[in-house]
């Protein structure tokens, strides 16, 4: 390669903020082209769009390649390799933009010696700036997809990287290298798995973000006692990663609206399109999924059927609900209870990992208003 990359590199590494100079180091040592293969999929209106280095030439393919910025690399399973024309569907696999990566390593306080698992190894760069940091042997990576597992085993090694590499369900942790200094995932969960807890040393830390069904998402760092609970406030930032596939929602039937109880609502349903606000609802609705219309919102419950729209009625809002669950209910108490405490940021929440396996988001403090994760 020219000396062209060095300096896309370097300017890269100068344009994201990080606390510990290390992982700017990280960044402009690490190169990024080296875990893209040759193609990518970007955003065509609702489609995703290969793009190829031999179709747009290697100048371009590496502005693009280091901008700070997500690149899909599989669409429902796909791979941008495979495909010649656009395509529907839902990422399951990118290579993360690097501020986040660096932002979530900054966070877990990772420091030289520590020993990490991450869960979700996909193009394997961001297991490379661990490598680069910490040294090899103390870096630990699983991935769920094994297509994607053996391309960033390849990546790594080419890049003359050997971390301990598994393919398998990162949920599950990897008990015989327990125990961590820290946990990083870069994928979301709705809940951390009862394993990770189990295989982090007292006081070190989880770092993940926790999602759900609506896609809502919160940054936190746990951190572990020697009791076996955890507990962290959320970072704030507006981040979000792909559900860890076992989390991922299940399939839903095509969308009816259902007759049920209606009633007047003073609740403005345009309060889910605040980044907070859809967390609260979400923590409110854990198994139901958002969809938005020109008049309102549409809450689904994927377990049990129920349902809960709203529409302009006069100068106000109605709703109506179906089903066994109350999902309107429950989403217009929670986000009540949080507009009367003066509707703050998300970085005013935090979470509680209990011994007997609860697992609560409160509001303030811990004795705060608070609501359950579906463990």
């Amino acid at each position: 390669m020219t000396a062209e990359p060095a300096r896309l590199r370097r300017a890269l590494a100068e344009s994201v903020p990080v606390e510990d100079p290390a992982w700017r180091d990280a960044l402009n040592a690490v190169s990024r082209e080296h875990f893209l293969n040759d193609a990518m999929f970007r955003p065509s209106g609702t489609q995703w769009e290969p793009v190829r280095r031999q179709t747009i030439g290697d100048e371009e393919w590496l502005r693009l390649i280091y901008q700070d910025t997500t690149w899909v690399t599989q669409v429902d399973g796909v791979a941008a390799a495979d495909v010649r024309s656009p395509l529907s569907g839902r990422p399951t696999s990118s290579s993360t933009l690097p501020s986040l990566i660096v932002r979530m390593l900054d966070l877990a306080g990772v420091r030289d010696g520590d020993r990490v698992l991450e869960i979700g190894t996909g193009t394997g760069y961001s297991t490379a700036l661990l490598c680069h940091r910490l040294g090899d042997k103390n870096v630990y990576s699983i991935e769920y997809d094994p297509r994607l597992a053996a391309d960033a085993a390849d990546h790594l090694h080419a890049a003359g990287h050997s971390p301990t590499l598994l393919t398998g369900d990162g949920l599950a942790g990897h008990r015989d290298a327990a125990e961590f200094d820290a946990i990083v995932a870069t994928c979301a969960v709705r809940y951390i798995p009862p394993a990770w807890l189990h295989q982090v040393r007292d006081g070190g830390t989880i770092t993940t973000t926790i999602s759900g069904w609506m896609l809502a998402s919160g940054l936190i760092r746990l951190t572990v006692h020697d009791d076996g609970t955890a507990t962290g406030r959320f970072a704030g930032d507006r981040i979000g990663y792909m559900l860890a596939r076992p989390h991922e929602r299940p399939p839903r039937p095509t969308y009816y609206k259902l007759p049920g109880q209606t009633r007047p609502t003073c609740l403005d349903p345009g309060l889910l399109e605040d980044w907070t606000g859809q967390f609260v609802a979400q923590l409110a609705a854990p198994s139901a999924e958002l969809m938005t219309t020109r008049d309102g919102v549409i809450l689904v419950d994927v377990a049990t059927g129920s349902q809960a729209w709203t529409e302009t009625a006069g100068r106000g809002c109605q709703v109506h609900q179906h089903g066994p669950l109350r999902l309107w209910d429950a989403v217009e108490e929670a986000l009540t209870t949080w507009q009367e405490a003066g509707a703050p940021p998300q970085s005013d929440f935090g979470m509680t990992v209990e011994r007997d396996g609860t697992q609560r988001v409160w509001l303030g403090e811990i004795t705060g208003p608070a609501w359950n994760l579906p463990v």
